[in-house]
């Protein structure tokens, strides 16, 4: 299964992800501490061929200045000089087009320039160009491919803000049109970025509404994007929810067996069986850690879905005790100990240990009393400010 990884379309029409977000994710494997020296010779391989094969100057020169691929004197100048003569062409063709030809040829022109910077990997220049032929823009759709490009270049830099930002541009040019395509494609772009900065509940409603839909190969494969889904729905979805939009999609069925131990994942989980769950669980922590979006949240996601299995095992007893959950996750007893208290010490868990007794209590929130003692303050708070508001009107 590839990680997230962006060039040269902006949809994935051909069904191959976008080479500079492998670029990307080569680069982050390069970079992670728990992949092999050998593997890493052939990612460095791979690199340095993809960097070589788009000119890409700037980034060789920031990898060889870290070590990470081997100066080259030669290589970084003879690609300079035939950015410098691209360059040169793409500025007499935006300059002919201005002088001879219409308004789209001039945008075409200037498109054709900015996906140079971007496959160069110039990404100020890139963004600059971009602007540019936003300028030129007129059609909505056209419009939302250049806010496009610039979600691949946030994508491949990890910069949040940008990603943020053109996000935000994109929905305002959806409210003056754009077509259902495009729309649909970039709730799989927000869904992302949702879950790369840990919202994964609103990744969890995105990717889902995007599993009939799905088109932007250009992001990653859609055995991949089932990953993130499933992922992100067992730590968001109760377990109604999780039946009807996960377990029984047709569309996740369909792919599900492809990605190695997502399937006993979910299905152990669902069907309370355990031990399963936690042998699945650790068969996927190598991919979750291996994934450029998901590992910096590799701790994180550990802890939540740990406290939704341990929810749900003691949302069936009042009280339990410790040698039977033990025995039920395929545990020790004093893993289960030592897991519970600092789950309940961080109030993730309703529940108490009983230490002498060898016995967990449950003692769940009562929500209706909760949400009467939550009235009840706020009614307070009210009144207070009320009568502070009429002694000021009184004076």
């Amino acid at each position: 299964m590839d990680g997230g990884g962006g060039g040269g379309s902006t949809s994935g029409e051909d069904g191959k992800q976008e080479k500079h977000l492998v670029l990307a994710h080569k680069l982050f494997l390069l970079s992670h501490p728990d992949v092999d020296d050998l593997s890493k010779v052939a990612l460095r391989a791979d690199v340095l061929a993809a960097v070589k094969s788009d000119d890409m100057a700037a980034l060789f020169e920031s990898l060889a200045a870290t070590g990470v691929l081997e100066p080259d004197a030669a290589l970084l100048a003879e690609m300079r000089a035939r950015i410098d003569e691209e360059i040169r062409k793409l500025d007499e063709k935006i300059a002919d087009a201005e002088e001879n030809l219409g308004e789209s040829e001039v945008r075409e022109a200037h498109l054709a320039k900015s996906l140079y910077f971007v496959r160069v990997g110039e990404k100020e220049k890139a963004l600059e160009q971009l602007k540019v032929t936003e300028g030129k823009t007129v059609a909505i759709g056209q419009k939302m491919d250049l806010v496009f490009y610039t979600l691949q270049i946030g994508l491949f830099y990890m910069d949040f803000d940008l990603i943020s930002k053109s996000i935000d541009k994109a929905k305002k040019l959806f409210e003056e049109g754009g077509d259902w395509e495009r729309k649909n494609r970039l709730k799989v772009y927000e869904g992302l970025y949702c879950m790369a900065t840990r919202n994964f509940k609103k990744a969890t409603s995105l990717f889902l509404d995007s599993i009939s839909t799905f088109t932007t190969y250009e992001l990653f494969p859609y055995d991949t994007f089932i990953f993130y889904t499933v992922l992100t729905s067992i730590i968001s979805l109760d377990r109604v929810s999780l039946k009807q939009k996960v377990v029984d999609a047709p569309e996740i069925l369909a792919v599900i067996g492809k990605v190695p131990h997502l399937s006993e994942f979910l299905n152990s989980l669902y069907n309370c069986q355990y031990k399963s769950f936690f042998v699945a669980f650790s068969g996927l922590t190598e991919q979750i850690k291996l994934d450029r979006y998901l590992q910096p949240h590799f701790r994180y996601y550990m802890r939540e879905v740990r406290t939704v299995v341990y929810s749900q095992f003691l949302e069936s007893y009042k009280s339990v005790t410790m040698e039977a959950m033990a025995s039920a996750f395929g545990v020790t007893v004093d893993f289960i100990d030592q897991e519970l208290s600092r789950f309940i010490a961080a109030g993730k868990l309703h529940c108490k240990i009983d230490k002498v007794a060898g016995v967990l209590e449950t003692n769940r929130p009562d929500e209706r009393n909760a949400f009467y003692q939550s009235t009840i303050k706020q009614g307070d708070f009210l009144l207070n400010r009320i009568q502070k508001l009429s002694r000021v009107i009184d004076l």
